[in-house]
């Protein structure tokens, strides 16, 4: 089976940034695969070349075997996009947006007002689109990007700004139409989101890649090592030291956030011990590796513009 997206050396250049510097990357159909990174990795950039949206300075990309630059109107119909930020006609309600955006692939109003219900705007039919919340706007993007059936969906960031009940749901809706065999690519900053969702995950950095597998496969890597977490101010990092190594406990990191005093550690144990002969267990929290982990550890932790 051709495989949905094939990249191969991929780079993009503005000025003197580096946007994208030479990434590879397979996607199967059918697969639910996520791109992550912190901000400026290069993601969104990489989305549109993949989209056929921008022409890559290098490098070679085909799209359901096809190459998506210049623009194909054969692949128009069989993709989905979401941008990171879109921009709606004004003067429009919410239904006269959707039965917009599909009648340009043939889509009748039908399917296009049951994709308003399905992504739970249908009560905000008749809402002007700059009257919307962020939230609304986003889910209406989504609505719009997914109104012609496409076979494979590109998604930039999806759940920025919906609200932990619209999250949730909007993952179901997400997982529904994967399920149903499409191929999706989803950027996001939400590491559970990735977790849960994807069948694979590249963590891109400073426009490459450097990292690909599955979720659970990655946390693997480094579930060597459980985090030991207690509320801040019970035990100062100093004597926390000295105490865990009197004890022999092999600590990989100790840090105070000034929220929490955190061990990183193979051996729990004299850990916990040491923290309990010291009265320090308030707020005690015991948890393996997550999918955040590897991308701190491969991508770092200062801040990003």
């Amino acid at each position: 089976m051709t495989a949905a997206i094939s990249a191969d050396g991929i780079r993009q250049r503005y000025g003197d940034v580096q946007a994208v510097d030479g990434v590879s990357l397979t996607v199967e159909a059918g697969e639910f695969y996520g791109i992550l990174g912190p901000n400026g990795a290069g993601k969104t950039t990489t989305m549109e070349i993949l989209e056929g949206v921008r022409e890559p300075d290098e490098g070679r990309v085909e799209l359901l075997g096809m190459a998506p630059w210049p623009r194909n109107p054969k692949l128009l119909p069989r993709i989905g996009v979401q941008f990171q930020a879109s921009a709606f006609f004004r003067k429009l309600t919410a239904r006269e947006t959707i039965r917009t955006f599909a009648s340009f692939y043939g889509v009748g109003p039908k399917r296009a007002d049951a994709m308003l219900e399905r992504v739970g705007l249908a009560d905000k039919a008749e809402t002007l689109t700059e009257q919307m919340s962020g939230g609304q706007a986003q889910r209406l993007s989504i609505a719009c990007a997914l109104a012609h059936d496409p076979e494979l969906v590109f998604l930039d960031e999806p759940t920025t700004g919906l609200d932990p009940q619209a999250r949730r749901n909007l993952w179901d809706l997400l997982r529904d139409i994967n399920d149903e065999g499409r191929t999706v690519v989803l950027t996001t900053h939400y590491l559970d989101e990735a977790e849960v969702l994807c069948d694979r995950v590249s963590i891109m950095d400073h426009g490459r890649i450097l990292h690909t597998g599955a979720p659970a496969a990655l946390i693997r890597e480094i579930d060597d090592t459980v985090r030991i977490s207690v509320a801040s101010g019970q035990l100062p990092v100093e004597r926390a030291r000295e105490l865990l190594a009197a004890a022999g406990a092999d600590v990989a990191t100790l840090e105070d956030d000034t929220v929490s005093l955190s061990v990183s550690t193979r051996l729990p144990a004299p850990v916990l011990s040491v923290l309990a002969e010291q009265n320090a267990l308030r707020g005690l929290e015991v948890r393996g590796a997550t999918l955040e982990d590897v991308f701190l550890q491969l991508t770092g932790r200062e801040f990003r513009a």
